[in-house]
């Protein structure tokens, strides 16, 4: 990574640029930031985030408009017979019970989803690996339903899988190891932990990966999502308080939510807004009584899976030392990821893992497996064991994926003998470099940190959000297109999650059948050079609004 050429002094910009706060410039402002702090970050630390265009905007609120303007004129033709109603509706008979279909809460399925339906849920019928089998399918009304055409779709670059180290695939020493366990202890083991299911390979795991973390002991579950919905209930509940990202996976919203914890949220990525919280916190204390909270914890992600920004751990470590709160973070998308060694965001700052209470992550993606983990001292994780609903109650995890897991983990560390895991970390990081710089070059608005492997490029309108994936699909490109609500309304996007298993070749022809859509569909809004930004001590958080 570039340096900056000439640093300024206290992060000052040329511009006249702002300091302490998120800055929001005139439509196009570029929002870039590099830091490299002596004291707490040992790199710098870029991240991009672009202005939405002011015309953009406005044309996409009208397309917006005008979808739901034809979606009342539509619901009110099936209201009268004139048009078919194909959605699920309360039966006549049923009309004054407590209704199970609320109409309103569905409009937007009903009317704007249903239009672009055909850009999801596509079956593959092949490995997830850098390319796929997709089977052929066409709707004839409207995408209420699908016909399979018997074709298949050969040798698709796949754009949108979480393969980040290439493990998912169906040859190699990963499906050799699995086989043989398949064969040794069968495919499940119908019991839980607890009970008659805690197999001398699910305490190989957990002791490979709490060396894997660096930490004293670790916990595997069989699912990602209720790694954090049913732990984050054992460790927090009433009288504590939970200091949230805004932008949070919907995993560590729904255990914070089960927990019955207090819930604050603090702007994404924004340490100034986490300090607030917990400033307020500590001096006010809980609502009514002022009785001081029993537990914070802090909640972040790694990379954050929608924006691809990395936490700012350092800063968030800092913050959580000096007032003396708990740290819980998820490393789903970052584990195998980020780091010389693939050990995650933490080894990608360069950071103790002790100081990280509580380290989450799933095999999911990098390892392509199935399952979470939590990891940090003993005292924690035996706690968890007794007291964490996924433990007690949840099946054990099959053997076979746990022989996937122990196999591809031991490949990363080095401990199969060969340098295959290392290389397949350095590959990973120089594929999301090029990627990135060659859609900037473009014109894209980019989202997110130059050593993210997952990149969203922003469609921005709703139309372009199912003729961006139907016109790359056309192309043998599989792209997964994301749009409201799991994206605000103006910052629908494609998200593409870069492959150690992606080859230059792959990628040379992706790009370059991305750059064809990009003209086609009129998708390269931006309009700003990227400036980096000056170093800037921990307490403070620099934007620079940039000229053309």
């Amino acid at each position: 990574m570039e340096r900056p050429e000439r640093p300024r002094a206290n992060g000052c910009g040329a511009h006249g640029a702002l300091r302490n706060g998120f800055v929001r410039g005139p439509p196009g402002t570029q929002i870039n930031h590099i830091v490299h702090n002596g004291g707490l970050y040992k790199r710098p630390f870029n991240e991009a985030f672009e202005e939405t265009p002011m015309l953009v905007a406005v044309l996409t609120y009208v397309g917006y408009g005008v979808l739901t303007l034809f979606g009342y004129l539509r619901d009110f033709m099936r209201q009268w017979k004139i048009e078919k109603c194909q959605n699920a509706t309360e039966r006549e008979e049923q009309k004054d019970f407590v209704p199970l279909y609320q109409d309103f809460e569905n409009f937007y399925n009903r009317n704007l989803y249903m239009r672009i339906r055909d850009s999801w849920n596509r079956p593959i019928c092949s490995v997830p690996g850098a390319k796929v089998d997709m089977m052929e399918r066409v709707s004839h009304d409207y995408n209420w339903t699908f016909t399979y055409t018997g074709r298949v779709i050969k040798d698709i670059i796949n754009m949108g899988s979480y393969n980040y180290l290439g493990f998912a695939q169906k040859t190699g020493a990963c499906q050799e190891a699995a086989s043989k366990v398949l064969s040794q202890y069968g495919a499940g083991v119908c019991s839980t932990r607890q009970e008659m299911g805690n197999l001398d390979k699910h305490e190989e795991l957990e002791k490979l990966v709490a060396r894997f973390l660096g930490v004293e002991s670790a916990m595997a579950y069989g699912m990602g999502f209720a790694t954090n919905s049913m732990n984050i209930p054992a460790l927090v509940g009433k009288g504590c308080l939970i200091l949230s990202d805004e932008l949070n996976h919907a995993s560590l919203v729904l255990g914070a939510r089960l927990s019955g914890a207090n819930i604050r949220i603090f702007k994404h990525n924004n340490m100034q807004s986490l300090e607030k919280l917990l400033k307020d916190a500590i001096v006010h204390g809980q609502p009514r009584t002022r009785r001081p909270w029993k537990k914070i914890l802090i909640l972040v992600e790694g990379i954050y899976s929608m924006e691809g920004s990395i936490v700012r751990l350092p800063e968030v470590i800092a913050l959580k030392k000096k007032y003396k709160s708990y740290l819980y973070l998820d490393e789903a998308h970052s584990i195998g990821a980020l780091g010389p060694s693939g050990r995650g965001v933490v080894d990608y700052f360069g950071l103790n893992p002790e100081d990280v209470d509580v380290m989450m992550g799933t095999f999911t993606k990098s390892f392509g497996a199935a399952g979470g983990y939590i990891g940090g001292k003993k005292e924690l994780i035996d706690y968890l064991r007794t007291y964490s609903h996924s433990a007690a109650y949840a099946t054990s995890m099959s053997p076979p994926v746990v022989e996937q897991i122990i196999t591809s983990v031991k490949c990363i560390m080095g401990e199969d003998g060969t340098t295959i895991g290392r290389a397949r970390v350095q590959q990973l990081a120089e594929n999301t470099r090029y990627f990135r710089r060659r859609l900037k070059e473009m014109g894209f608005i980019i989202y997110g940190n130059e050593d993210s492997p997952v990149v969203p490029l922003m469609l921005y309108m709703p139309a372009k959000i199912g003729a961006f994936g139907r016109e790359m699909l056309k192309r043998n490109i599989g792209v997964v297109v994301v749009g409201f609500p799991a994206t605000p309304i103006i910052e629908s996007r494609a998200r593409f999650c870069l492959s150690a298993a992606h080859t230059k070749e792959m990628l040379d022809t992706a790009l370059k059948e991305i750059n064809e859509v990009g003209d086609l569909l009129q998708l390269k809004y931006s309009r700003r050079r990227l400036v980096p930004l000056l170093d800037r001590p921990f307490d403070e958080t620099t934007y620079e609004e940039t000229e053309d």
